[in-house]
Formats: structure tokens, C-alpha cells, sequence
């Protein structure tokens, strides 16, 4: 029987004791401020993050994990593991996939399987998950592979609030007039992933209607009874996700609700303030 390996970066923020719990190795992105690289989750967590971004007023850029960090993490798992599965966040906001790719062949006596989440945070953790829950149940590397692809192919809607438009104006999504259009009229974009990026699906007036509309998308695909993973991800606004969770768990008695964060990567492209909304059918 085929020994299987789970592996994710850093952008699917799956906290410590659970990666450890569940042997799932994390790849860490980066964050680059004026020339300094911190890596996130391990050397930069999301506090500290978001200060040094409200401190400096500018946006840092990331960077994805190097082809000699994965052949090393590669090369130590060979020699437990015969095939490992490396899940990532979209290849269309980062690298990281097609870095992974190249690692692929670099590395003897094991294969290695990259999945393209094309998408991120929970989600992300989704499939991760899920792979280590076949992995433990025998399932080869093949097998795991055909599984995830189902997945992405019922899909896992995934929305998000951004609160300051300034950020995503910084980050090259906005143009200066509809940045002031934006401010003047209080328009909170809802995102969502399509085609593998991070794209504007509505511009609404005002976060508690942009929230009630995402409310509204969910109604559309899901019934009250049935049963659900539900994230409700948040940037530096914990009591703000709460009480949108314990409303999603009054509507939807019989789903599981977690509340999840957007760390330093993902954060750079949303920002401080910014909500989001996923859920996935057991």
C-alpha cells in the first residue's frame, strides 16, 4: 500500500496543533516589507502583520516558497513516504503551483501530485483535509488526485467583503477615480474567485448589505437543513465574524461554522477590515 504525504502552504492557515494532529507539512510563503522577507505563519503571524501594514502605510509584496525549500521538504519526506499530494493556493494569485511542478522531478523515490486549489484560505483547507482523511483511509496518491478534482468541480462558493478601498487602489485593482467614486458612495466590493484570480462579483452600497447579499447567494445554493461546512474568515474583526457566524448557525442549524483568518499573504491582497464567507455540502 502506497504511503501518501499531505502537504499545503501557508495561505490555507491551518493553525499548528492541527497540522501537527493530522501530519499535514506546511510550506510557508513570504511577505516582503523594504527588503525584509518574514515568512508567514513562522515567522510572521496575522497581529503582527497587520500592524506593521497600519505603521507603514505601504503594501508589502509576497513571494512564493523556493524550488530548494519543496525539493528539501521533498527529499526528507522520501524517505517515509512514497508518493506525497502538495495542495496550493490558486495558481492564478501565485507561483507557488508551478514551483511545486517543477520540484516534481527533482526529487527520487517519491511523487509528487500538485493540486491547484484555485482558491485559498479555508478552501484551501478544505481539500486538505479531505486528503489526509483518503490518505489515512488507503488511498494511493491516484486516488486522492481523482477526488479533489471532484470536488473543485461541485465547487466551493467562496465570497468576500474588502472594507477599505484604499488597499485594494494600493494593490493596483482600482483606479484613482473609482477609488473616490467608491469612497463617496461607501461601495464595498463583494470578490470571489473566478478563473483562478480575485475579481470584483458586485459593487454594493455598504458592508451590512454587501454581508446580507452574500447571505442571500448562500440561501440560493443551500437549504436550511442541510448539513454544511461553513467559514466565516476575517481580517483583524473577530467579534464582527462571530456574530455573523452564530446568524449563519440560527439559519443553518445543521451546519458545523468555524471562524478562520486571512493571514499576511491574503491579506495583502484584501486588507485589514475585509470578511469572507465559504461553505462547502458534506
Amino acid at each position: 500500500m502506497s504511503k501518501v504525504a499531505i502537504m499545503t502552504d501557508s495561505t490555507a492557515y491551518i493553525p499548528e496543533h492541527i497540522r501537527n494532529e493530522k501530519n499535514i507539512v506546511m510550506i510557508p510563503l513570504s511577505v516582503i516589507f523594504d527588503n525584509e522577507s518574514y515568512k508567514e505563519e513562522v515567522e510572521l503571524n496575522k497581529d503582527d502583520f497587520y500592524e506593521m501594514v497600519g505603521k507603514r502605510g505601504a503594501l508589502p509584496k509576497t513571494s512564493q516558497p523556493s524550488i530548494g525549500e519543496l525539493a528539501d521538504t521533498l527529499e526528507r519526506l522520501s524517505q517515509d513516504y512514497d508518493e506525497a499530494i502538495m495542495i496550493t493556493l490558486s495558481s492564478g494569485i501565485s507561483g507557488t503551483y508551478q514551483s511545486a511542478l517543477s520540484v516534481a522531478d527533482m526529487v527520487e523515490g517519491i511523487r509528487l501530485h500538485v493540486f491547484d486549489s484555485e482558491i485559498s484560505c479555508s478552501p484551501q483547507a478544505y481539500y486538505t483535509y479531505k486528503a489526509v482523511e483518503l490518505a489515512n483511509g488507503g488511498a494511493d496518491g491516484k486516488e486522492i488526485m481523482e477526488e479533489l478534482n471532484r470536488i473543485k468541480e461541485r465547487g466551493i462558493p467562496a465570497y468576500f467583503v474588502v472594507d477599505d478601498l484604499n488597499h485594494l487602489h494600493r494593490g493596483g485593482r482600482m483606479n484613482a477615480a473609482q477609488l473616490l467614486v467608491g469612497n463617496l458612495l461607501q461601495i464595498k466590493p463583494v470578490l470571489h474567485f473566478k478563473d483562478k484570480k480575485i475579481v470584483p462579483f458586485e459593487k454594493i452600497r455598504t458592508k451590512k448589505k454587501a454581508i446580507a447579499r452574500i447571505h442571500q447567494l448562500m440561501e440560493q445554493s443551500v437549504t436550511p437543513d442541510e448539513r454544511l461546512q461553513v467559514s466565516v474568515i476575517h481580517a483583524q474583526r473577530e467579534e464582527e465574524a462571530k456574530e455573523i457566524a452564530a446568524d449563519i448557525q440560527g439559519r443553518y442549524p445543521n451546519a458545523t461554522v468555524a471562524i478562520d483568518y486571512f493571514g499576511p499573504v491574503i491579506g495583502t491582497h484584501l486588507g485589514e477590515g475585509s470578511i469572507g464567507i465559504t461553505w462547502m455540502k458534506n
